[in-house]
C-alpha cells in the first residue's frame, strides 16, 4: 500500500518507520528542508511517562489566575480576540475536574509506557544514538504541601506501572550531586527511574536517514495547501509542488493539523502552545546535572544531552505566532544559571521556541478519521517525544489492518 505521511517531525518519522517495517511504500512530506526542524528540534529532551498528568488538572485554573498579567509567568494566556482560543479554553477548563484529569492521565500513561518500551527496540534495531540517558527523571519540590501531594501521586503511578521513588532532600542531593550548591530550599523529590532523556532532533534525523536507506521517500520543501475528497475518502493532497496521491494518508503536522483538518469537517481541537528552550554548552564544566530534573515550582525541565544542557519550559497561548520573545527565553536561562551556576557557558546559550499541539484534555488524537483512508497522529502537546514510538506503531497497525495493543477509542477524534 502507498502511504503518504504528512509531517517529518518525530511523530511522522516514527510512523514512517513502522509503516516501512510492515512493508508499505511510504513517502514523507514536510515544508522544512529536513527532518525534525520544528517542534521536535529543541524540546526538553524528556521521555517522561511520569509526567502523564495533563495540563488540564484541578490546580490549573488557580495557577492561571495567579500568573495572570505576569510576563514571566510559566503559563501565559495572551488575551486575544480569537474565538477559537476562547472556545478551546472553555473546553480546557471543563477537563480540569479531578475525575476527568485522572482519566486523561491514565490514557497518556498507557501510551507512554508502551512508547517507552518501543523506543528501546527502535534504538537497538535501527542502531541509532541520540545522546540518550536512562537515569530517570527527578522532580524536585520546594513546597511541602506540593511534595506531600506528589508522594501520594507516586504511589498511584507505581500501581499503574510507572515506578516512582519518594526521596527526602538528602536523597535528592545524593541522586544528583549537581543540586548540592543551590539545593538548600528543596524539601524532597520524586524519582521515576525508568524514564529517559535524549535529543529528539538527533533521533528524528538519524531515524529518517535509516528509513530512507530502507526505501522511504522524503519530499522536503513541500507546503501542503489542502485535500481533495471523493466518495468518503481522500483522493489527493494539494501542495505548492503539485498533487500527491496515495492509498492512505497520515496527518502528523502537529499544531498545523488543525488548519488542514477543519476544512474537511474534522476538528481535533488542537491549539498551538508556544514553548521555549535554551541549550547551554557544558564542555569543560562539571556542574551540569546527569539525571534529568523537573523543577516543579518554576515549571522548568533540565536534560543533559552529551556536552549540552537543554533547559525548557513556559507555555504561551498566542495562536500561531512562532516569534521568539527573547525575554521569555531568558527567564528560563536565568533560572538555569541560578540553579546550576557551574553547568556551562551561559553566554553561549542558544535560544529556541516552538509550537506544541495541545488538545483541551491533554491527550493526543490518534486513529481513523471520518474519511476511510485518512489517519490522525497529532495533538501530543508536551508529550510528543514521549508518545512518538507508541503513536507511530498503533497508527501503522491500523493502516496495516491489525488490531492495536491499545484501545483506540480512548484517543479518537470522536471523543470531542
Amino acid at each position: 500500500m502507498k502511504v503518504l505521511v504528512l509531517g517529518a517531525g518525530v511523530i511522522g518519522v516514527t510512523t514512517a518507520y513502522f509503516l516501512n517495517r510492515a512493508g508499505h511504500e511510504v513517502t514523507v512530506v514536510d515544508r522544512q528542508p529536513g527532518a525534525g526542524l520544528e517542534t521536535s528540534f529543541a524540546n526538553g529532551g524528556q521521555i517522561s511517562a511520569s509526567h502523564s498528568m495533563p495540563w488540564s488538572s484541578p490546580s490549573a485554573p488557580f495557577l492561571m489566575l495567579k500568573w495572570l498579567g505576569r510576563r514571566d509567568a510559566p503559563l501565559l494566556w495572551r488575551l486575544r480576540a480569537d474565538p477559537a482560543q476562547w472556545f478551546w479554553g472553555l473546553r480546557f477548563l471543563a477537563n480540569c475536574t479531578p475525575g476527568r484529569s485522572t482519566a486523561n492521565m491514565e490514557k497518556n500513561l498507557a501510551l507512554a509506557l508502551h512508547s517507552r518500551a518501543l523506543l528501546k527496540e527502535i534504538r537497538a534495531e535501527a542502531g541509532i544514538r541520540y545522546d540518550e540517558r536512562s537515569q530517570g527523571i527527578l522532580q524536585i519540590f520546594r513546597n511541602a504541601i506540593q511534595f506531600d501531594a506528589a508522594a501520594k501521586d507516586a504511589e498511584r503511578m507505581t500501581k499503574l506501572g510507572c515506578p516512582e521513588t519518594v526521596l527526602d532532600r538528602d536523597g535528592c542531593l545524593t541522586l544528583e550531586p549537581a543540586l548540592r550548591d543551590t539545593g538548600e530550599t528543596i524539601v524532597g523529590g520524586v524519582h521515576a527511574p525508568a524514564d529517559e532523556t535524549g535529543d529528539a532532533h538527533t533521533f528524528t534525523h538519524a531515524l529518517a536517514r535509516v528509513v530512507a536507506e530502507r526505501g522511504v521517500t522524503f519530499k522536503y520543501g513541500v507546503t501542503i495547501s489542502g485535500f481533495d475528497t471523493e466518495r468518503g475518502a481522500i483522493s489527493r493532497v494539494r501542495t505548492n509542488q503539485g498533487e500527491l496521491k496515495a492509498d492512505a494518508y497520515v496527518m502528523a503536522l502537529g499544531s498545523y493539523s488543525q488548519l488542514l483538518l477543519r476544512p474537511l469537517g474534522i476538528d481535533p481541537h488542537i491549539f498551538p502552545t508556544k514553548g521555549y528552550s535554551v541549550t547551554v554548552p557544558t564542555e569543560g564544566r562539571n556542574g551540569a546535572p546527569t539525571v534529568s530534573i523537573t523543577d516543579v515550582d518554576h515549571k522548568i525541565v533540565y536534560s543533559r544531552l552529551g556536552d549540552r544542557m537543554r533547559v525548557a519550559g513556559t507555555a504561551e497561548f498566542t495562536g500561531f505566532d512562532a516569534t521568539l520573545t527573547e525575554d521569555r527565553a531568558r527567564v528560563i536561562l536565568t533560572h538555569a544559571q541560578q540553579q546550576f551556576p557551574n553547568a556551562g557557558d551561559f553566554t553561549q546559550a542558544k535560544l529556541w521556541t516552538g509550537l506544541r499541539p495541545l488538545t483541551p484534555d491533554g491527550v493526543p488524537v490518534l486513529g481513523r478519521s471520518k474519511f476511510s483512508n485518512l489517519y490522525l497522529d497529532t495533538g501530543h502537546g508536551t508529550l510528543g517525544w514521549t508518545h512518538a514510538a507508541g503513536s507511530g506503531q498503533v497508527v501503522a497497525d491500523l493502516i496495516d489492518g491489525k488490531t492495536p495493543i491499545l484501545d483506540m477509542s480512548r484517543y479518537s477524534v470522536d471523543r470531542f
